[in-house]
């Protein structure tokens, strides 16, 4: 009886809702769904040619593209691996009988059986985990699309937005951070960014996160709840984090400990080498070197256009770093605009084996933000408008069109539209697209 209540609902409810429709007495709603947004083309025109340098980019790099699905598995969505992020997941009810079998037994928390991706990182490790056989090794992955989380819109915060990954399989060596420190630096010079729009990249390894916490004579177990609260420093300050970590009962000694370690820090790489040495013995030695020399090769094969700060403060929020973290900061923007780090444990958990793994993405929505911002004129090119009179002849309307043609076969951007009554505003609207030259075709 409960299941066929249910269904009736849902099938009245939607069949209300069609029927509405049909009689006309409920609109359709033209606004986009809440957390999502429709593209102008003046974005649409700035976001191809980012995408277009990125490609370009990174394919002087090395990187390869590829594509997942999606939807995910969701037990992989709720592995752990993601943070917060898994609580913002945007599930995917189950079809057919096997949601009329949730329904029957009344089990409403597994309603859904896959979601939508809230990164592009687990997809991939779970893409290299079934396909390694066919990839070459190490292997240097690309990824562009769209993710999804149910978070609370604000500006440059979406539900759907889009993320660039590059990921390296297979290389546990530092010379993976180096490539992706200068391929991401690469990226946002040729994109504009640099004087115009300043960006720099803090550097921190989650080791050095752990030993400052062991210095300072916080609870190991406590790791994750604590650097929840250090990673709150730029938004609430120092003061804010000492008050937190005193509500929650740890002592005035610990947290002077914890802070004493920051003092030592100014954001430079030899700073790397100061904190080591006090942390002494709670820090591998390697972890600090490894961090060093990544800062230091980055600097000089970078030839100083990329900016590095170490931050032993940074956390990142997600649950499946295990070395290096990083993150892309703008002085144009509160909040990050990339990120990344190493995750050498996450293939491991499809096959077994863990994989020597690291990936940077970039915040696209957000760089393509602070563009649109600071751009006056999005277009580069010169493009042509042909303005056609609606009483053309035949004769003269064919010799306007084999004109357009020859001019698109060079290269040409050529735009062959209808004039206007008002052909003043149909050509001011045009010229804001890019257009500066028009050709008016009129009849005899």
């Amino acid at each position: 009886m409960f299941l066929d209540e249910m269904l009736w609902l849902y099938a009245w409810y939607w069949v209300s809702d069609i029927e509405k429709v049909k009689r006309g007495s409920m609109a359709l709603k033209k606004k986009a769904v809440t957390g999502m947004k429709d593209i102008l083309p003046r974005e649409m025109a700035v976001r191809q040619r980012v995408l277009s340098t990125i490609r370009k980019v990174y394919g002087r790099f090395g990187f390869t593209e590829i594509e997942t699905p999606i939807v995910e598995h969701l037990s992989n969505l709720l592995s752990k691996q993601g943070g917060d992020n898994e609580k913002l997941i945007f599930k995917v009810e189950k079809r057919g009988e096997k949601l009329k079998e949730a329904l029957e037994k009344g089990d409403f928390e597994n309603l859904s059986d896959s979601g939508l991706r809230y990164d592009l990182t687990l997809p991939l490790s779970r893409f290299y985990a079934e396909n390694q056989g066919s990839l070459p090794s190490p292997f240097k992955a690309l990824q562009i699309g769209p993710v999804f989380r149910a978070d609370r819109p604000q500006k440059g915060r979406f539900r759907e937005f889009w993320q660039c990954d590059i990921d390296i399989f297979g290389d546990a060596s530092y010379l993976s951070e180096i490539d992706l420190l200068l391929a991401m630096g690469t990226v946002l010079q040729e994109i504009g960014f640099g004087e115009k729009y300043p960006f720099y990249i803090v550097l921190n390894d989650r080791a050095i996160l752990k030993a400052m916490q062991s210095y300072a004579g916080f609870p190991e177990e406590d790791f994750s709840e604590i650097s929840i609260v250090l990673d709150k420093e730029d938004k609430i300050g120092r003061e804010g984090v000492r008050e937190e970590l005193l509500s929650l009962s740890y002592t005035k000694e610990q947290i002077s400990r914890y802070e004493d370690c920051l003092y030592l820090v100014k954001g430079d790489k030899e700073d790397i080498l100061k904190l080591q040495e006090k942390l002494g013995a709670h820090l591998d030695e390697e972890v600090g070197k490894n961090l060093y020399r990544i800062m230091k090769m980055v600097e000089e094969s970078g030839k100083g256009a990329i900016p590095l700060r170490f931050d032993p403060t940074l956390v990142r929020g997600m649950g499946y770093y295990t070395g290096p973290i990083f993150e892309v900061r703008s002085t144009l923007f509160s909040g990050s605009i990339g990120g990344g780090g190493r995750y050498d444990k996450m293939v491991g958990k499809f096959i077994g084996v863990d994989t020597p793994a690291v990936g940077f993405s970039i915040g696209f929505e957000r760089i393509i933000g602070i563009l649109l911002e600071g751009e006056e004129n999005t277009h580069s090119e010169g493009k042509i408008a042909y303005l056609v009179e609606k009483k053309v002849s035949e004769e003269k309307l064919s010799a306007c069109l084999s004109e357009v043609m020859e001019r698109r076969a060079r290269g040409e951007t050529v735009l062959l539209t209808q004039m206007n009554k008002n052909k003043k505003f149909q050509k001011e609207k045009l010229s804001s697209e890019g257009y500066n030259e028009f050709v008016e075709i009129y009849g005899d």
